[in-house]
């Protein structure tokens, strides 16, 4: 089922989401709103779930960390990817059982390792040897020991956007392979460490199977390594990055979508080859096609040859087009017959790269139409920000003929409560 969908409306089409009409959601909460699909995200849980047979599926918070979209998942049996503490504060908030929660990430703080193991959390993917002393002596002073996974860097290119690659031997992400073995041996040894396998991830937005089978294959040779020189391997994190197709001839998916019955058959190969626990950590995937952004035309103006559709979102609420160049479909929601015509959907900012689409054909816009942004619901608004002094969009999830405002709009005042006047600027202003 398509749970974005056009249907008929006071006699002309409209679109919906589920059974809920977008121009509702646009009179109820305003423009811009974020819109997720509560069925769409338990159908595709249930489908990961499904292809990749007995693993722990933990959603990657990173991706969209509303607590109703964690709560959604949550209660379909998902785990959470963190990757800060503030993470793992919503994660708790969401209910998520703690031994289903894994610390991924580069950077983690003493404070936040102290706060996850404070929250009793499954795993820790350890990424240096510098953190793996400090959790281990944070552990040891708390009579603990912190469950690990060594996350390593298998040099394996993705294939993928240059700023979401993270396998390659020059990226920050994971430990270099060829010290792997001898630093998971004094891990071992460590009081405060309870050793429990390997992690990897590759990179987001991956289109196609090989990389992840060179990745897999990789581990898997660390795996026998280890367990031949007496080490206990029990359980192999593989990551998430599967991609969608943002278009079907799009630049995003100009290698179609990987299929997922054929990565879960690698999943459960690989399992089932190793005899190890696995943990997987998909976001994309499982939020992207869930969500849209809803926006209104502001007006409509030409330059020379270009004709610009102004709208009331911008790259303060959805980044991807300005920060990787993304391809995002864009609809009209009640589209007008005609032909169908260029323009340039932008942004009111004031940054010429404030652009969510060029030349695009879409039919006739004018001011007060609305406009949906497809595939939104993972890195949109997680990566939202103030920037002109503008509030991000709201959010809004739907179930069924239902809908609810799931992170409100900030207004003006809660903009300003923000900032603290420093004493020696009190006074009046001068005249």
């Amino acid at each position: 089922m398509e749970y974005f969908h056009y249907r008929d409306s006071a006699g002309q089409q409209e679109l919906f989401a589920e059974d809920v009409a977008l121009s509702r959601i646009a009179e109820r909460f305003g423009t811009p709103s974020y819109v997720y699909s509560s069925a769409a995200l338990v159908r595709r849980y249930r489908a990961f779930s499904e292809a990749v047979g007995d693993a722990l599926v933990c959603y990657s918070a990173k991706a969209n960390d509303n607590l109703a979209v964690l709560r959604c998942l949550g209660l379909e049996g998902a785990g959470v990817d963190i990757v800060s503490g503030g993470e793992l504060a919503r994660a708790l908030a969401a209910d998520i059982a703690p031994a289903k929660i894994v610390f991924a990430g580069v950077g983690k703080t003493g404070a936040e390792m102290a706060q996850a193991l404070d929250a009793g959390i499954g795993q820790y993917n350890v990424e240096s040897e510098q953190e793996l002393e400090l959790l281990a002596t944070l552990a040891a002073d708390r009579g603990l020991r912190a469950p690990v996974a060594l996350r390593v860097n298998p040099d394996v290119d993705a294939k993928t956007h240059d700023k979401i690659s993270t396998g390659r031997a020059k990226d920050k992400f994971g430990i270099e392979f060829n010290q792997a073995e001898a630093l998971y041996a004094r891990a071992a040894q460590m009081d405060g460490i309870a050793m429990r396998g390997l992690a990897i991830h590759i990179g987001s937005q991956l289109t196609a199977l090989a990389p992840f089978e060179a990745a897999f294959v990789r581990l898997g040779e660390l795996c026998l390594r280890l367990r031949a020189g007496g080490h206990t391997v029990s359980h192999l994190d593989l990551g998430g990055g599967l991609g969608i197709p943002y278009a079907e001839d799009g630049p995003d998916a100009e290698d179609g979508q990987l299929n997922l019955a054929d990565y879960g058959a690698l999943v459960q190969r690989t399992k089932r080859d190793l005899e190890a626990g696995i943990t997987l950590e998909p976001g994309r995937w499982m939020a992207g096609p869930a969500g849209l952004l809803l926006t209104q035309v502001i007006r409509v103006k030409r330059n020379g040859n270009k004709q610009f559709v102004i709208v009331d979102m911008a790259m303060n609420d959805l980044l991807r087009p300005a920060l990787y160049g993304a391809w995002h479909d864009i609809q009209p929601v009640a589209p007008r017959p005609g032909e169908a015509l260029p323009v340039d959907i932008v942004g009111p900012i004031c940054e010429s790269g404030d652009v969510i689409a060029t030349d695009r054909a879409l039919p006739e816009l004018r001011a007060g139409d609305l406009i949906v942004v497809r595939d939104a619901g993972a890195y949109g608004a997680v990566m939202s920000s103030s920037y002109n002094s503008r509030m991000p969009a709201a959010e809004v999830m739907v179930r069924d003929a239902d809908s609810a405002l799931i992170r409100p709009r900030l207004d003006y005042d809660a903009m300003l409560a923000r900032d603290v006047l420093p004493d020696w600027q009190t006074g009046p202003a001068k005249a």
